[in-house]
């Protein structure tokens, strides 16, 4: 068989593979939960190794990657599957480096240490379903939009939803890069041990980052939109705008900065929780302990 041949023999199996009438979007989406479900055991098993089980953060980000590939894969030969397999790669990919830097060579999340106290030696058991497969449940539950807009094959060509989310989505990308570089930077030098971090895009909103998060999934779901009966994703930007802004994200970070920091309510006082805005000016606003 020729190189020719062999070529054109793999593009008609992936044109079979990608063809909706063989691959309905009930199984794409149902293969790609057991295929995060698969990944989450395998970080779970890894951080057994490791006896840590923040290793489930880093997997978070690597999990969307996964569903993205996959449907892009299986469903129809569309640039708009293509353009949010980048999109949500480019993502992941750059969360998953940066929570795993951030972790590497340090102590167990508190979070995670907590609940390792709390059950003892049957934590080992209790995060593979407590942690690692409820996050890879509600991973694949957020992944709906992407999933659902990658699998229409109408409309054919990117429609102006489309042009919408990407800028919505590049809107995200910013502050949640530059909000954690700030961040990342302020840490580094010494003579801020002890502040808080009130400059940048920290200065406008206590936690840009996760504002730029929600910011991109709702991008996502606007490209979602383009396609027939895309707004019933609308789950996806909900459920982790939810889980950033009243579960894991912003109420579970102040309250534990609050519970540490006294100095901390002074700038919950100046600047916005969650949305960029206008700081308050505060006359006795001084130096403060860096949460």
């Amino acid at each position: 068989m020729t190189i020719k041949a062999m070529y054109n023999n793999f593009n008609i199996r992936i044109n079979t593979c990608t063809d909706l009438s063989t691959m309905p979007l009930h199984t794409i989406i149902l293969l790609n939960l057991a295929a995060v479900m698969l990944l989450m055991l395998a970080a779970w098993i890894l951080s057994l190794a490791r006896d840590k089980a923040c290793v489930a953060d880093s997997f978070w980000g690597a999990g969307f990657v996964l569903i993205a590939w996959l449907t892009w894969f299986m469903g129809p030969d569309t640039f708009r599957s293509l353009l949010l397999a980048l999109l949500i790669s480019f993502w992941g990919v750059r969360l998953v480096l940066h929570i795993t830097s951030r972790n590497w060579g340090k102590p167990e999340d508190r979070r995670y240490q907590a609940m390792r106290d709390y059950h003892g030696e049957s934590f080992r058991w209790i995060s593979l379903f407590k942690v690692f497969m409820l996050q890879g449940s509600l991973l694949w539950i957020i992944a709906l939009a992407p999933q659902v807009a990658q699998a229409s094959p109408r409309p054919g060509e990117l429609v102006w939803l489309d042009f919408l989310g990407i800028f919505i989505w590049a809107l995200g990308m910013l502050f949640e890069v530059v909000g954690d570089y700030q961040m990342s930077q302020f840490k580094k030098d010494p003579a801020n041990r002890g502040r808080v971090m009130d400059r940048g895009l920290w200065g406008w909103s206590r936690h840009p980052n996760y504002f730029g998060e929600c910011l991109v999934w709702w991008g996502i779901f606007c490209i979602a939109l383009s396609v027939p009966g895309g707004w019933l994703t609308i789950i996806s930007p909900l459920l982790i705008t939810f889980l950033l802004v009243k579960v894991s994200g912003v109420a579970m970070l102040e309250k534990d900065m609050g519970s540490r920091r006294p100095e901390y309510e002074n700038y919950k006082k100046r600047v916005s929780a969650f949305v960029p805005w206008f700081p308050l000016k505060n006359k006795e606003a001084g130096d403060h302990e860096q949460p």
